[in-house]
């Protein structure tokens, strides 16, 4: 859907049971009070509960990596969230740090502006846009890929995983390690640190493209034997062309303008919240089904891996959401 398209989407759903939705109100904090009820400090004044669903997103706070306060000062220096366009961006090469959906999208868009776009590169899945005609995330869907919980990760850090490699642009099209360097964009290993106004990157770039195509095969796996089950015919899915990993290691930085990090985002709860027991070492809510273990009364919406992978996004809010409010309505 475009941007325009899901905010029409929402907008229709909360008019649909005329939601008390309260447009143009800052929250700035939230804590518990010595009666056990919550207090909400906000714009239009403060509000008390006994219960409070917060729902502000999986994506939060902007993530930089070790060694990006390193770059020299007279670089401009911006998170994804800062960026609006190519020609926002001061003259000269543009560094792109992180390589996930927003890093590649990027990247793409400044090389196609004719900008020297280079893209430090990380562990990143990718998919095609569409296979046999059909867009890759249905055919996913159908599998039990986005049914993973929590439990099933290698440890809770793959909460941090970066999503799948795709673009939505111009009605949606394969955009990954091999679309863009095909495209002018140099790919670098992943970012290192800076001194003497060098830029210092990883010999990995061959590690980082052999993740994504890992994943890719696993996703064809999950497909085929999702359509073996349902005694579908699977689609046609090719294996990986080949890939030139040469790359960089050492750049220096005096041509470049400008230096984006696209390298993710951490939950930013406690900044807000006044309930820091409520909380992982992580910084992610302590929870079951969006129900605080630690709080009571404290419930939760579109946590990473809330309850699946599926959480976070819109394939998996409704089943959430159902379960929470069974919940809520139980403990009146």
């Amino acid at each position: 859907m475009p941007r325009d398209a899901i905010v029409d989407h929402l907008e229709r759903y909360a008019a649909s049971f005329e939601a008390p939705v309260r447009e143009g109100v800052e929250v700035t904090g939230l804590e518990l009070g010595d009666n056990g009820e919550f207090r909400l400090y906000t714009s239009a004044g403060q509000f008390r509960t006994r219960r409070v669903v917060i729902a502000s997103g999986a994506y939060q706070k902007p993530y930089r990596p070790y060694g990006a306060g390193q770059f020299p000062p007279s670089l401009q220096i911006l998170d994804a969230e800062g960026y609006t366009n190519p020609d926002a961006l001061g003259p000269g090469r543009v560094l792109v740090v992180g390589s996930g959906q927003t890093g590649c999208q990027l990247a793409e868009e400044l090389v196609e502006a004719g900008r020297d776009t280079y893209l430090a590169c990380g562990r990143a899945p990718w998919i095609p846009r569409r296979l046999d005609g059909r867009d890759t995330i249905a055919w996913i869907n159908e599998t039990p890929f986005y049914d993973t919980t929590l439990r099933d990760l290698p440890s809770p850090a793959g909460r941090l995983g970066a999503n799948p490699q795709a673009s939505g642009r111009r009605g949606g099209h394969d955009l990954h390690y091999r679309t863009l360097q095909a495209a002018g964009v140099i790919l670098l290993g992943h970012f290192l640190g800076v001194d003497d106004d060098t830029a210092h990157f990883a010999a990995d770039l061959a590690e980082c493209v052999a993740f994504g195509d890992a994943r890719y095969r696993d996703i064809c796996e999950f497909i085929r034997t999702t359509c073996a089950v349902n005694h579908a015919n699977a689609p046609a899915m090719p294996p990986p062309a080949p890939f030139e990993a040469t790359a960089p290691e050492h750049i220096p930085l005096a041509s470049f303008g400008a230096v984006i990090f696209t390298s993710g985002f951490r939950p930013d709860y406690t900044s807000w919240i006044n309930l820091p027991a409520a909380f992982d070492d992580m910084g992610f809510p302590i929870q079951t089904d969006g129900s605080s273990t630690v709080v009571p009364g404290l419930h939760f919406m579109g946590v990473h891996f809330q309850r699946k992978r599926k959480s976070a996004t819109f394939l998996g809010v409704a089943d959430d959401a159902a379960v929470l409010a069974d919940h809520l309505i139980a403990a009146r």
